[in-house]
């Protein structure tokens, strides 16, 4: 029961936020903080007791699980299930909901109550598309995290907020529905072959299929998941998204959305339709490395700071995308660790651009300039988040795309060589963010608050994480293994079993 309290408990706390929120704006805010902070811990507390040795395989072993019949007439079970890898997810979406609470704190200042109620209904949608292994039910969640984030960036956003918004929704929810109609054709090919109708992960998997209609399942489950990574050419709602979003709002984008696409990537595309993936992968992987480059030079153009920022989770994601379709243990190491990085130090960032928004009132590049002079701490800590987006050694971005390159190097060398490259641009766009926000004369005379008591406290722990993950991964990959090895020996039988 407690994966289903993990989400229950956030869906009540956005309820009580919104009506509570009509008395007062701190009863909004605590009662959604403490409502993460109680799921947080509890997550923890459990990766602490458990060695993650659930693994990813038909008979269904995970670490813990809850499975009871919801429409049974039609197949459909509410069955959430935890392994290392949705552990890993589970623990990075509470923590970063922690931090979308403590930087809205301030921001925030109208329709309070209905702002956390949107919140903390798009943190319970992603933790139930880390725990669904009902493909239903998974469904589900996916479009729960589409209209509370609509929300968010229509009501609190910037200027082009509505516009924003819109464009975010059509993507999605165009490409959620050719999941949806990939799902459907998977349930009722496998009752022609079983006479069963069910939507249970396990029992999909080695569903009969043609070389064609796996091919084009494949394809509906990968545009919806690329859409989200987002993968290039898949991208263009991104940018707006992240440039018109509130600050919570492009820290649940970056951190968290982006990796849902990443997760059903490794969780269901390849599994259940590993030869079509496996045919696909030259393509898939060839995309990763054009949006690697095409990332990072966009970057490097932009004039807006948040604009900038939200043009290399295009090039960051492009290496887990890269991990993913090279399909061996260090590449998908590197893609997992990828992940988590990538939503601490982009994250950060979103982070950081909102605190100058505040006290510039601008987000453009070369109006800012001279602020080390005035805002120490904060030039400070932008450097350091500025230094891990670029993989500097030493921080969790460098672990993921070297472990990333060196499982793709044995596979496709000339991939590998371009996307090396583009860690390389990645320096140019990161040098001269720092050099246009921080460095250099003080031509505007800015005069603003270097980062408070809140905004440190903030800041701090995505400093530590990035850091430990940097420094001492084994953690993260230990827990990860044991549900690797259940997906490459799942994928492997399966191939057999279709060959044969």
């Amino acid at each position: 029961m407690m994966l289903v309290w993990l989400i229950v408990i956030l869906l009540a706390a956005g309820v009580v936020a919104w009506l509570g929120g009509r008395r007062s704006a701190a009863w909004a805010r605590w009662v959604s903080l403490l409502a993460v902070l109680a799921d947080l811990i509890w997550a923890v507390a459990f990766w602490l007791r458990h060695p993650a040795q659930a693994e990813i395989l038909p008979q269904g072993h995970w670490l813990a699980q809850f499975n009871v019949a919801w429409v049974p007439q039609l197949g459909i079970r509410f069955h959430l299930a935890m392994d290392g890898l949705s552990l890993l997810m589970v623990v990075l979406t509470l923590f970063i909901g922690v931090m979308a609470v403590l930087c809205s704190w301030r921001e925030i200042q109208t329709g309070v109550g209905f702002y956390h109620f949107n919140l903390m209904w798009i943190l319970a949608g992603i933790l139930g598309v880390f725990l669904a292994v009902d493909l239903f039910l998974f469904y589900f969640a996916w479009e729960l995290m589409l209209v509370p984030m609509y929300f968010l960036i229509a009501i609190w956003g910037h200027e082009r907020r509505v516009y924003a918004a819109i464009k975010f929704f059509i993507f999605t929810q165009l490409s959620g529905l050719l999941m949806l109609l990939a799902i459907l054709a998977l349930y009722f090919i496998h009752h022609r072959a079983t006479g069963v109708y069910t939507f249970e992960y396990s029992a999909l998997l080695g569903t009969p299929l043609s070389q064609r209609t796996a091919l084009l399942l494949m394809l509906g489950f990968f545009v919806a998941f690329a859409v989200k990574l987002p993968m290039f050419p898949f991208h263009p709602w991104l940018p707006d998204a992240h440039t018109e979003a509130p600050t919570a709002g492009s820290l649940i984008l970056a951190g968290l959305l982006l990796k849902t696409g990443a997760y059903g990537m490794i969780r269901f595309v390849i599994p259940l339709f590993p030869q079509a993936a496996h045919q696909f992968a030259p393509v898939a992987m060839t995309l990763a490395v054009v949006g690697i480059l095409y990332g990072a030079v966009l970057a490097y153009g932009q004039r807006d700071f948040k604009r900038m920022v939200a043009y290399t989770s295009v090039s960051h994601l492009g290496f887990v995308l890269l991990g993913i379709f090279a399909w061996n243990t260090l590449a998908l190491e590197g893609a997992v660790v990828g992940m988590i990085a990538h939503a601490l130090s982009t994250g950060a960032l979103f982070m950081l651009v909102g605190q100058l928004y505040e006290r510039t009132h601008t987000r453009d590049l070369t109006r800012l300039g001279g602020l080390w002079s005035t805002a120490p701490v904060l030039s400070g800590v932008g450097m350091f988040f500025m230094l891990g987006s670029v993989g500097l050694p030493g921080l969790g971005d460098f672990v993921g795309e070297f472990l990333v390159l060196l499982g793709t190097y044995r596979l496709h060398p000339i991939l590998t060589a371009l996307a090396t490259v583009g860690v390389l641009a990645s320096t140019f766009y990161g040098v001269q963010m720092v050099q246009r926000a921080f460095h250099g004369p003080n031509v505007h005379q800015w005069k603003i608050a270097d980062l408070k008591g809140r905004e440190l406290l903030i800041m701090a722990p995505m400093i530590a994480l990035l850091l430990w993950l940097g420094l001492y991964p084994l953690p993260v990959l230990k827990t990860f293994a044991p549900a690797w090895k259940g997906l490459e020996r799942t994928t492997r039988s399966l191939t057999a079993a279709a060959r044969r």
